[in-house]
């Protein structure tokens, strides 16, 4: 017996990356697995390699798909809200279909998703919550006008949960992933330092998931300087602009 096994965990974000290699592993690991994203013949295809696994797709910017997806779902010890997607966009090009994308499914997305599920675990003084977020949501970056907002959101947000939620039986963290190789990530042309697999990231955040620590940023000591940058005094981070 594992850690996870007989526990059913909804997924949201399963069909790519880090979330798809989360799914085999937990499945791996003997936990029942509820995939959801908006791409039905990917979810499908991951269904079919795994043994206790179901499909639900579902697109988290339509409230009335989540409080139906929710409503249907049956028991649940456990969410994964992985859905997000990116774009790099600049001030100077400023693109607003791309950020307010960014900021419905990577945020927003949470909010609808955790406003049906969270009330639930509440009552049943039980549940656990795991959202992804990333490193991006410590300082902000070039180019990422809507994902870093959208993820600094995500991380003021699981920070209210964890006080909120004390003492309430539901565990809230978050994990804070760098750069992760994916169709996401292709999309940069700059060097990413310290690039993860999915494998390797969907280990960490297994990792994570089995303690009751609110906070796991990786990779070190990438994550250490990326934390760093808000103890630097502004004329240093933002010379010559």
């Amino acid at each position: 017996m594992t850690y996870f096994a007989g526990k059913t965990y909804w997924l949201i974000g399963a069909s790519e990356g880090l979330g798809r290699e989360l799914a085999r592993m937990l499945d791996a690991e003997g936990a029942h697995v509820v995939l959801s994203a908006r791409n039905a013949d990917r979810l499908e295809s991951l269904c079919a390699e795994l043994s206790h696994a179901r499909v639900h797709p579902l697109d988290v910017t339509d409230s009335d798909a989540v409080r139906r997806a929710a409503a249907e779902l049956g028991p649940v010890e456990g969410i994964i809200y992985n859905a997000a997607t990116y774009d790099p966009v600049r001030a100077t090009e400023w693109d607003s279909d791309a950020v307010l994308s960014m900021c419905d499914v990577n945020f927003v997305g949470a909010l609808r998703v955790l406003g049906e599920i969270v009330p639930r675990f509440v009552k049943a003084e039980m549940g656990d919550i795991t959202l992804i977020g990333s490193l991006a949501a410590y300082s902000g970056l070039p180019a990422s006008i809507g994902y870093g907002a959208s993820k600094a959101a995500l991380l003021s947000l699981a920070e209210t949960m964890r006080h909120d939620l004390k003492g309430s039986g539901v565990v809230v963290r978050i994990v804070n992933p760098g750069f992760i190789k994916s169709r996401l990530t292709e999309k940069n042309a700059f060097k990413m330092p310290m690039i993860m697999s999915p494998e390797d990231a969907a280990s960490r955040v297994l990792k994570a998931m089995r303690k009751n620590r609110f906070r796991s940023d990786f990779p070190a000591p990438f994550s250490w300087f990326i934390r760093s940058l808000v103890f630097l005094p502004d004329l240093l981070v933002y010379r010559g602009k």
